[in-house]
């Protein structure tokens, strides 16, 4: 299992702030394959999740969202991280998941939250793998 979380760059701007989510110069960054959002409801979970080879830029522009990272080699040994933007909290950060780590999120804000993941290779339904909610053992 292997992740790891960079600090990002809010640059204040009359009008409205400049959020930075990935350079090319920095060191998550391996290659372009496609850049997705997805919304997550409050108190839903979207778990679990594999992929074989995938690495993955997280960023939450809005809203909260608690992910939770595994290994299969260690699968009780769990990971929680809480990153996000909203009025009351600032935790904007890029959570970089790489390959073979087994993940799940949670929205935890009181509104929908959005998710965006910026991924170096397009998705492919072959190098995913899917577990139900419930077949790991986890309180979320």
């Amino acid at each position: 299992m292997s992740f790891y979380i960079e600090d990002l760059k809010v640059i204040n701007v009359e009008g409205g702030d400049v959020m930075h989510g990935l350079k090319s110069s920095d060191r998550s960054f391996t290659n372009f394959g496609e850049l997705y959002f997805s919304w997550i409801e409050p108190k839903r979970i979207k778990a679990w999740k594999k992929h074989k080879s995938m690495t993955m830029n997280l960023i939450v522009p809005h809203g909260l969202v608690k992910f939770v990272i595994f290994s299969e080699n260690k699968p009780y040994e769990f990971h929680e991280v809480i990153i996000g933007n909203t009025s009351e909290v600032n935790n904007y950060k890029r959570l970089i998941i790489e390959p073979n780590s087994w993940f799940g999120f949670q929205g935890i804000s009181v509104s929908n939250s959005l998710v965006a993941n910026l991924a170096d290779i397009e998705h492919d339904p072959s190098e995913v793998e899917r577990v139900a909610v419930s077949s790991v053992n986890y309180n979320w």
